[in-house]
């Protein structure tokens, strides 16, 4: 079954505009509710949500449309996407609901499930969901209806979950830094965890008003991070995007460290434990120099498609702990069932705090490849899978690169445009391999 509404994380769109509107959104959580009750009586559903001010509207809608199945709704008020996922599991809930476009601006939302367990549900449920869309709703009998509570102490028992994640036997005590929560739902959360565990806090994009998610600050745009942190004199900055899922870390010399470097010193100081890991997860993204010194220290090493949920397959599949992508997403499954940023955070620090070296230090003996990415917009119906040119520029500047780069081709799953990729040792050679590539691909004068 084709989805149509399911994308690869939850329904995702302009507010106002089909799916994002309140009538959709009630039809949503009937459906879901009508497909939890096909396996237990009374479900119980969790809902939180980000800092847009959209976020009140959909959470009136869902909250609705669950009770009119006859599911119970807890509501969490604004909390990271991983809080929610903790808490599901924690409280024993049917699923987790959580209202957020993660790191796109405020005109956007969207709406994403977590199991009973904490984990991103299935196609399979998804497609039962869509099923349920197209069925007319079948409301409770008044006696049957859901009702609707509020957790109070949500981000307090969320806050104590993160600290539980790092060493009881180590301290931030000593540390200065700057935790920028992009104005969204880790807002509160993230400088209260790292203050409690005893560095001293500086915050910044931690004063949402409802339209400033993700503005200028947070994991999509660094540079705010980097000029706090440099006049600060702080020992590191920590951004999170908007549903703080997502992790980016500058050092004291405003140095930006990518999510596959830090997946590498979250294996490294597992390794440093004398806990070698038997594999990681990374994607087709993830730079080869990292994929090389796994597999220089005997780690097998596995890409899977863009997205932490084909990340966190290939790990459920393999039964390995760890993997992530470059644009912060990092699993460590021996800590928490999703993507974390808060917990990531505090895993790179505890290897700091553990070893006494910086995270460059630690990171000395990899040196990231230089990428280059062209986006080449396509005209309509053209067939660029078939294209021989395309083809034979490919295999050339494969045989050109040879052990030490590679080419990745893959079509963008949003927007009429293919994304051509080349990474090399050489940065020159690795531009002008790729724009050689997507030349192949620009129509004719």
């Amino acid at each position: 079954m084709t989805r149509k509404y399911f994308g690869t994380d939850g329904i995702r769109g302009t507010v106002g505009q089909p799916p994002i509107t309140p009538d959709f959104v009630l039809r949503l959580a009937h459906a879901v509710g009508r497909v939890l009750k096909q396996t237990e009586a009374r479900p119980r559903v969790l809902i939180g949500k980000d800092t847009r001010i959209s976020g009140y509207m959909l959470e009136s809608a869902l909250e609705s449309g669950f009770n009119s199945a006859g599911v119970d709704v807890v509501l969490l008020g604004p909390l990271p996407t991983p809080g929610v996922a903790y808490l599901t599991r924690a409280q024993r809930a049917s699923l987790g609901v959580v209202i957020s476009a993660s790191h796109n601006a405020f005109p956007d939302n969207g709406i994403k499930f977590f199991s009973a367990q904490g984990t991103k549900l299935s196609d399979e449920w998804e497609e039962a969901v869509e099923a349920a869309l197209q069925q007319p709703p079948v409301w409770a009998e008044s006696a049957a209806l859901g009702k609707a509570r509020r957790l109070d102490d949500a981000a307090g028992r969320y806050t104590e979950f993160c600290k539980s994640t790092f060493a009881s036997d180590l301290t931030l005590r000593g540390m200065k830094l700057v935790v920028d929560g992009a104005h969204g739902a880790a807002y509160q959360v993230a400088p209260q965890v790292f203050h409690e565990l005893g560095a001293e806090v500086v915050s910044i994009g931690c004063a949402p008003d409802g339209l400033n998610i993700n503005e200028g600050v947070g994991a999509t745009h660094p540079q705010a991070l980097i000029e706090a942190v440099l006049a600060q004199g702080a020992d590191y900055g920590i951004a999170l995007d908007g549903d703080a899922d997502r992790l980016q870390l500058v050092d004291a010399d405003g140095r930006l460290f990518n999510g596959d470097e830090l997946l590498y010193l979250m294996v490294a100081e597992r390794m440093a434990r004398g806990s070698k890991p038997e594999g990681v997860v990374g994607t087709l993204m993830t730079n080869k120099a990292v994929e090389m010194a796994f597999r220089a220290q005997g780690i097998a090493f596995v890409r899977a498609k863009v997205g932490d949920r084909y990340v966190l397959e290939e790990l459920d599949k393999r039964g390995w702990q760890l993997g992530g992508e470059g644009s912060g997403h990092l699993l460590a499954l021996d800590r928490h069932t999703t993507g974390d940023g808060i917990v990531s955070a505090l895993q790179v620090l505890q290897a700091c705090v553990r070893s006494g070296k910086t995270v460059g230090e630690l990171l000395a003996g990899v040196t990231l490849f230089p990428q280059t990415l062209i986006n080449v917009r396509l005209t309509p119906g053209q067939d660029w899978k078939s294209s021989e040119a395309l083809a034979s520029e490919t295999r050339r500047a494969e045989a050109e690169l040879g052990d030490d780069g590679r080419v990745l081709i893959r079509a963008s799953g949003t927007e009429p445009l293919v994304r051509v990729m080349v990474e090399a040792r050489d940065a020159q050679q690795a531009e002008a391999c790729a724009r050689r590539i997507a030349a192949t691909l620009e129509p004719a004068a």
